[in-house]
């Protein structure tokens, strides 16, 4: 795995042994910087369950302005370390070595990121769980984008059916799994 584009472009990313994690592949990531590459530069960019931390690293490449990590697996954790400090791309990283709910309420408060992207473990619901808490927090405003890697069989019919305040803007649907990009509707 590696850094595709930018500042750390060509630079090699260490990933876990075994199967806690799994990292996007090199075609699925930049096939999702495709999309979002013109709006990136100067973004507060949150990338929750962090694994290796290839996205959020991606993004400060890119031109994102800070990056917050979150990772509650201490080895990952070690993993997003090195790959920041071989990117020296650490001085532009938040490192939060807590679950996904502790960060959130850690980072409760301060101004809405512009992305927060999310890679949780698939089909044990933790999307809801993010999107719930979001629904009432500072962290996401109408101009965020929420982008959410997940399997093809996560059916997002509860944002509609608990009558969250966001909508599914669009989906990108690759052969073993999608990304399903989330905004606040507009009153």
């Amino acid at each position: 795995m590696r850094v595709i584009a930018g500042t750390a472009r060509r630079l090699q990313l260490k990933t876990l042994e075994g199967s806690d994690t799994r990292p996007t592949t090199d075609r699925i990531k930049e096939t999702l910087f495709n999309m979002i590459q013109h709006e990136l530069a100067d973004t507060a960019f949150l990338d929750l369950f962090s694994g290796s931390g290839s996205i959020g690293i991606e993004a400060l490449s890119r031109g994102a302005r800070r990056a917050w990590f979150v990772e509650n697996n201490p080895k990952a954790m070690k993993c997003i370390k090195d790959n920041l400090q071989t990117t020296k791309l650490l001085d532009k990283a938040e490192l939060l070595s807590v679950d996904y709910l502790g960060a959130l309420r850690r980072l409760e408060g301060q101004k809405a990121m512009d992305y927060i992207f999310m890679d949780p473990p698939y089909n044990h619901e933790y999307e809801r769980g993010v999107l719930g808490y979001l629904a009432d927090s500072s962290l996401a405003d109408e101009n965020t984008v929420i982008i959410i890697e997940a399997s093809l069989e996560t059916d997002f019919s509860f944002i509609e059916d608990e009558k969250l305040p966001f909508e599914v803007i669009k989906y990108k649907k690759y052969k073993t799994n999608m990304h399903v990009f989330v905004q606040r509707k507009e009153d």
